[in-house]
């Protein structure tokens, strides 16, 4: 049987923290950020963890 390879794409953007939570980025930080205002763009840089609903589908990529 040959090994589960993973999806590097998948990677990137997500880290498993260990708990056995994912962590993840957060969007709309990318650009046009001059009418979002700095305490929300702020808030923005900081990680958050992963919704429940999704956990099982990224894990599964993972192979972790």
């Amino acid at each position: 049987m040959p090994k589960l390879k993973t999806k590097k794409m998948v990677a990137k953007r997500f880290k498993l923290t260990k708990n056995g939570k994912i962590k993840r980025s957060k969007a709309n930080k990318s650009h046009i950020l001059t009418k979002k205002t700095s305490k929300r763009k702020r808030r923005l840089r900081r990680a958050t963890i992963t919704d429940k609903t999704n956990v099982k589908a990224i894990k599964m990529v993972l192979h972790n």
